[in-house]
């Protein structure tokens, strides 16, 4: 099976007020861990790699990773560019076989950001691939995403109904209080639902999406610290919130703290209880379990998008 667009997939979440997961990706173990997930729970799957995933695994190892995983699973599995910050990655990966990509303007002016967007929006409509913009920026610290909350803001609704008509984009990534990282909030969690709410009227039909919507569970927190980590006072976005937003116009949620944490939890234990261990294996394979268990538990209590295929 090839890779797929979100077009469609986006459409059935929206008609059934679902989110389908976008999980980023940077090695074998992570890649094979989300999609074993996605097949046992018969889930619509996107997979993300960043600019810096790009950097660290290179862009034809990711790419090659994800046609086996096609070819194993057999899902319907987009490849999607997360955070593309300029127009020359965005051409990079549209050229090597992503079928989504994303632009983000949002580090520039409203008009810029339009610019910008639409340049992308036309190279990539023309070889067949989506795209997906920002406007608004989230906070927080998350590969080369790095925004203080002093300059995070919130997206304006009557500005998100211009910039997607301006710009043809086919999704748009909105900013109504999640965050990178995994130090979301400083005191009680909050998303601005009514914002969320305005801007889903505004534009009927079309798909939203939520940045920096890792849950940054607690376990996996407790564990890390519990093994020899040191990550105090972490806190993400609470899964019933995450659920609600599915009901206005999310069909995309943003997944990638939360791989890290389980990931890392798994091998910091495995280390402390098997001190003599040094072949890689040996800690990869539960840590690729982690993955698909935390994956898993996302699929059915947060997306809600099991036997959604």
């Amino acid at each position: 099976m090839p890779l797929v667009t979100t077009k469609e997939m986006f459409k059935k979440a929206y008609d059934g007020q679902y989110a389908v997961g976008a999980f980023n990706v940077n090695n074998m173990e992570i890649i094979q861990g989300i999609v074993d997930a996605a097949k046992e729970e018969q889930a619509p799957l996107i997979l993300q790699v960043s600019a810096g995933a790009r950097k660290y695994a290179k862009h034809i190892y990711l790419t090659k990773l994800v046609e086996a995983a096609l070819e194993d699973s057999g899902l319907p599995i987009a490849l999607h560019l997360d955070h593309g910050d300029d127009f020359e990655i965005c051409k990079s990966c549209i050229d090597g076989g992503f079928s989504s990509v994303m632009i983000d303007g949002s580090k520039y002016s409203f008009e810029e950001n339009i610019a910008l967007t639409k340049k992308v929006v036309e190279y990539a409509h023309a070889h067949g691939v989506v795209v997906e913009a920002e406007l608004g920026k989230l906070a927080g610290v998350e590969d080369a995403v790095k925004v203080s909350a002093k300059d995070a803001t919130y997206t304006d609704p009557d500005e998100a109904v211009e910039f997607v008509e301006r710009t043809g984009c086919d999704s748009l990534a909105i900013a109504i209080g999640t965050s990178h990282g995994a130090y979301k909030f400083k005191g009680e969690p909050s998303l601005d639902y009514a914002r969320l709410e305005k801007i889903s009227n505004l534009l009927p039909n079309y798909p939203l999406v939520l940045h920096g919507a890792s849950t940054v569970l607690p376990e996996f927190v407790a564990k890390c610290n519990q093994f020899g980590g040191h990550i105090p006072g972490a806190q993400g976005v609470p899964e019933d919130m995450l659920l609600r937003a599915g009901k206005f116009g999310v069909c995309k949620i943003n997944i990638d703290t939360d791989l890290r944490l389980a990931m890392t939890a798994s091998i910091r234990e495995h280390f402390v209880n098997n001190p003599s261990d040094f072949d890689p294996r040996q800690y990869l394979k539960p840590a690729r379990e982690a993955i698909k268990n935390m994956v898993k538990h996302k699929i059915k209590n947060v997306l809600n998008c099991s036997n959604r295929l």
